[in-house]
C-alpha cells in the first residue's frame, strides 16, 4: 500500500531536514507503508487512482495550501505531528476549508491511531474509487409502485462518480429467445441437485428462469455494466419467467442485481460490496414489532452463497416461475438504506438475525432480526420499502463511508 504525502514546507524550512525533523512519525508509517513524498507543485502529476494525504511538515504553509485548493484531494486529510510549527498550520488551513463546503481532518495524536485512521480512509478511498465509473444497468422501467425511490441521474453522477444506463428491456427478452433449453440443460441439473428441495416449481419454470440468466450475463457484457435493477414485473408479464434466480445467481458472481428497478436499492447493494466485499439481501419490511423492535424482511431472491440451505419454489405474488425461499444463519447483521434523488442520505443499524420464518403470505426468503435501535423509524421516517442486509456487523465501516461523502444519517 503507497501513500502519497504531498508535502507543503515553509521556504524557512530546510527540505533536506524535513525527514529528520518528522522522524518518529515517518519511520512508524513506514512500518506498515511505503512512504512517496510528492512536492506539493507536483500535485498534478498524480492519478486518480493515487491514495494522497496532506503532509504539513511545518508552519507557515496555510497560503500555499489555499493556493492549490483545487488541486487538493478530497476529503483533505492534514497529516501534522506538531513539529516545527505543523499542527498550528493545520488548524489554520481546515478552518478555511471548512468555510468552503471542503470536509477535512487532520491525523494528529498516538502513532499507532493514526496507523489505524489511515488503514480506515484508505478502506473508503478504494470503495469511492470502484463506485467511480461504475455502470448500473436499469433494465426496463423502476416499478410504478416505488414512489419515493428514485434518483436524479446528473446529481447522483456528480456526487458518487457512476452512471445510470437505461436499457430496454426488449434486448433482454430478445436474448432469452434466443437461448435454447440445451444451452442450459447442464447448468439447470446441477443447480437443482444443490437445493434442499424443490417445492411448486416445474422444470420447465427452472430451464426458463437459467436462459433468463444467461440472457441477463450477456447483457452485462454487451454494455459493462457493473451492475444491474430488473423490471422483474413487467418481464414476467411479457415471458412468464420471473427474475428471482437470474438475479441470485448474479449476485453470487459478484455482479450486484436487484429487483423491481428499485435505483436507490441497487445503489446501496452496489455500495455495500465496493465497501465490505459482501452481497446483501434486498428485501421488504414486511412485519414490525415496535415495541420489540423486531422485524421481518423477505424476498423471493437472494443470492445462494448467502444461504446455508436454499428451496426452489414458486414467486409469491403470481406463484409461477421461480422463487427462491433461502435458509440463513443466525447472528449479526446490518441494515442500511441509501436515499434522496441524489443518494445524499442512509439509514443504517444492526441486529441479530434469530430466526427463518414461514408466513404462507409473503415473499419466499423471511427472516426475523432483533434490531438493536428502534424499530419505529420504519413507521415514523423511513427512506422507501426496500432496504438492504448484510450478515456481519458493518456499522462502523458503513457510517464512516457515508459521513466522509457528507451523506445525512436518517434516524
Amino acid at each position: 500500500m503507497i501513500i502519497n504525502l504531498i508535502t507543503f514546507a515553509s521556504h524557512l524550512h530546510k527540505q533536506s531536514t524535513i525527514y529528520s525533523s518528522h522522524e518518529i512519525v515517518l519511520t512508524e508509517l513506514e512500518k506498515y507503508f511505503t512512504i512517496r513524498f510528492v512536492d506539493y507543485k507536483e500535485m498534478g502529476t498524480l492519478k486518480p487512482e493515487d491514495f494522497s494525504l496532506l503532509f504539513i511538515a511545518s508552519g507557515g504553509v496555510e497560503r500555499l495550501v489555499i493556493q492549490h485548493f483545487e488541486q487538493l484531494p478530497r476529503p483533505a486529510v492534514m497529516l501534522a505531528d506538531g513539529m516545527q510549527n505543523s499542527l498550528a498550520a493545520a488548524l489554520e488551513i481546515s478552518s478555511w476549508l471548512r468555510d468552503r463546503g471542503m470536509k477535512s481532518e487532520i491525523l494528529h495524536g498516538e502513532l499507532t491511531e493514526i496507523v489505524k485512521r489511515i488503514f480506515v480512509l484508505y478502506n473508503n478511498f478504494k470503495a469511492q474509487r470502484k463506485l467511480y465509473g461504475s455502470r448500473i444497468g436499469v433494465i426496463g422501467t423502476p416499478a410504478p409502485w416505488l414512489v419515493a425511490s428514485n434518483v436524479d441521474y446528473l446529481l447522483a453522477k456528480r456526487r458518487w462518480g457512476m452512471d445510470y444506463v437505461d436499457i430496454p428491456l426488449e434486448q433482454v427478452i430478445k436474448r432469452y429467445r434466443s437461448i435454447t433449453d440445451d444451452e442450459v440443460g447442464e447448468a439447470t441439473a446441477e443447480l437443482a441437485s444443490r437445493a434442499l428441495a424443490c417445492r411448486d416449481a416445474q422444470p420447465e419454470d427452472l430451464i426458463n428462469a437459467m436462459r433468463l440468466y444467461k440472457a441477463l450475463k450477456q447483457i452485462v457484457s454487451d454494455h459493462q455494466l457493473t451492475a444491474l435493477t430488473l423490471s422483474c414485473f413487467k418481464l414476467t408479464e411479457q415471458v412468464g419467467t420471473t427474475g428471482c434466480l437470474a438475479l441470485a445467481l448474479l449476485n453470487d458472481e459478484g455482479i450486484t442485481a436487484g429487483c423491481e428497478g428499485d435505483l436507490q436499492a441497487i445503489f446501496t447493494m452496489l455500495a455495500v460490496h465496493a465497501l465490505t466485499g459482501k452481497p446483501a439481501f434486498m428485501a421488504n419490511p414486511s412485519l414490525i414489532n415496535a415495541r420489540t423492535n423486531e422485524i421481518v424482511l423477505s424476498h423471493c431472491t437472494i443470492g445462494l452463497k448467502q444461504t446455508e440451505q436454499f428451496i426452489l419454489r414458486t414467486h409469491f405474488e403470481t406463484d409461477a416461475s421461480i422463487g427462491i425461499q433461502g435458509l440463513l444463519p443466525t447472528g449479526d447483521v446490518t441494515l442500511i438504506k441509501c436515499g434522496g434523488e441524489s443518494l445524499d442520505e442512509y439509514y443504517l443499524t444492526t441486529g441479530t438475525l434469530t430466526e427463518n420464518t414461514n408466513y404462507i403470505n409473503m415473499c419466499r426468503t423471511q427472516v426475523r432480526v432483533r434490531l438493536h435501535t428502534s424499530a419505529d423509524y420504519f413507521l415514523r421516517n423511513p427512506l422507501g420499502n426496500h432496504h438492504i442486509m448484510l450478515q456481519g456487523n458493518y456499522q462502523t465501516v458503513l457510517d464512516e463511508f457515508f459521513q466522509v461523502n457528507a451523506c445525512k444519517r436518517i434516524l
